[in-house]
């Protein structure tokens, strides 16, 4: 997890469960007995998945709902179960352990709100473009400009997830926005996000 986003003000780091996973399953030989300590992890881990899987049509109030009913009670016992364990600290399964404990809380912030998930998968697959692009172009030459390709790439990576057109959301955006007399009023830009009634209507 890299260090620097923690110093970001104003914000709360969302652990991705698919690198603790991935950590027990790179301790977890593949002939091991199904009550390893291994498997053990990796059945916590599936069991948070699956119940999230099964929640996939709810809206983020009912998510949260869930969450906190079901899912909290589970991290919980993982943790717990973590803590109990004694293994030697530079085995992988004790690295697995370490680093599951030692992001406890940001593993934990899945919790605190409905539209959040346990993996950041999906958004590890939104970027790959710009990873595999930077071998290419090599550079964005200053920190402004990789901010711009930063909040550019956010932007039409959301107009896909909301089955947007993304050129004809971005041709939406350059054509409208500069027409608006002001943007002090929140709901002015709410207008042109992309799960907007009238953008969902002009840009698929």
């Amino acid at each position: 997890m890299w260090s620097a986003y923690r110093q970001l003000p104003k914000t709360k780091l969302v652990g991705c469960w698919a690198h603790v996973y991935r950590k027990f399953f790179e301790a977890t030989p593949k002939q091991a007995d199904k009550k390893s300590l291994g498997r053990k992890g990796l059945d916590y881990c599936d069991q948070m998945f699956s119940l999230e899987a099964s929640w996939a049509e709810l809206s983020s109030a009912e998510r949260l709902c869930k969450c906190k009913e079901r899912l909290a009670p589970l991290m919980t016992t993982f943790f717990d179960w973590c803590r109990n364990q004694s293994v030697l600290p530079g085995s992988k399964l004790g690295r697995a352990i370490t680093y599951a404990l030692k992001y406890e809380e940001t593993f934990k912030t899945v919790l605190t709100a409905g539209s959040l998930v346990l993996s950041n998968n999906l958004a590890e697959r939104a970027i790959k473009g710009l990873v595999m692009g930077r071998k290419n172009w090599l550079f964005s030459q200053s920190f402004e400009g990789a901010k711009s390709s930063a909040i550019i790439l956010s932007l039409l990576e959301t107009a896909k997830r909301n089955g947007l057109d993304s050129e004809k959301y971005l041709t939406y955006l350059l054509e409208k926005l500069p027409n608006e007399e002001s943007f002090a009023k929140k709901a002015v830009l709410e207008a042109y996000l992309p799960w907007s009634e009238t953008v969902q209507a002009d840009c698929k």
